[in-house]
């Protein structure tokens, strides 16, 4: 693991700037690989871990910063549940933890530090400072992954029957004999325009 500070310096350049959402998506990744024993997340450990993320915010880059996890290496999953909150899965030992952040830690940040009136920069200062059990609840989960969802999965592409689109890992659906994509089976999030 990398010292928190260097941490800081990686989620800035990822991110583009340092925020409390920054500083409390750092604390929650370290905690939940410390939780998991795991000494190298980006780098040896690596391929051991997945990590879920709960929320398309400031946090979700800086956990990918600490665990090295990202989409496009199928490390990352996304889930949105609007909650800042992530589950880290080790692969080899079979277990996982899920990191919620404590809604009550902006209010201690106040009763922190009363005398800085940005909200962000008491909410930055609290949040490097607070101990893990401050600010998050853990819980020790089960997720079950199935091969589909592991990173190096290879498996047939097939088409779409009514968009003619390709689909990859197994993400197609079944319906009444016709192979089809989420978005023609009625899970789209667009339309034509």
């Amino acid at each position: 693991m990398k010292a928190f500070d260097e941490y800081v310096e990686l989620a800035r350049l990822a991110h583009g700037h340092i925020c409390a959402g920054q500083i409390l998506g750092l604390r929650m990744a370290v905690y939940g690989v410390k939780l998991l024993g795991l000494e190298d997340p980006a780098g040896k450990d690596r391929k051991r871990l997945i990590t879920f993320v709960e929320i398309d915010r400031c946090a979700t880059d800086a956990i990918g910063v600490v665990t090295g996890c990202r989409l496009g290496k199928r490390a990352l999953k996304f889930r949105d549940f609007g909650k800042v909150a992530a589950t880290f899965c080790d692969l080899q030992a079979e277990k996982a933890v899920r990191v919620v952040a404590k809604e009550s830690s902006k209010e201690r940040a106040k009763q922190l530090y009363p005398d800085i009136v940005d909200k962000n920069q008491q909410q930055m200062r609290a949040y490097r400072e607070m101990s893990d059990e401050d600010l998050f609840e853990k819980q020790w989960v089960r997720v079950t992954l199935g091969p589909e969802e592991m990173p190096g999965y290879k498996a047939p592409r097939v088409v779409c029957e009514e968009c003619g689109e390709g689909i990859n890992f197994k993400r197609e659906v079944i319906r009444n004999g016709k192979t089809l994509c989420k978005s023609c089976a009625g899970e789209c999030y667009y339309e034509p325009a």
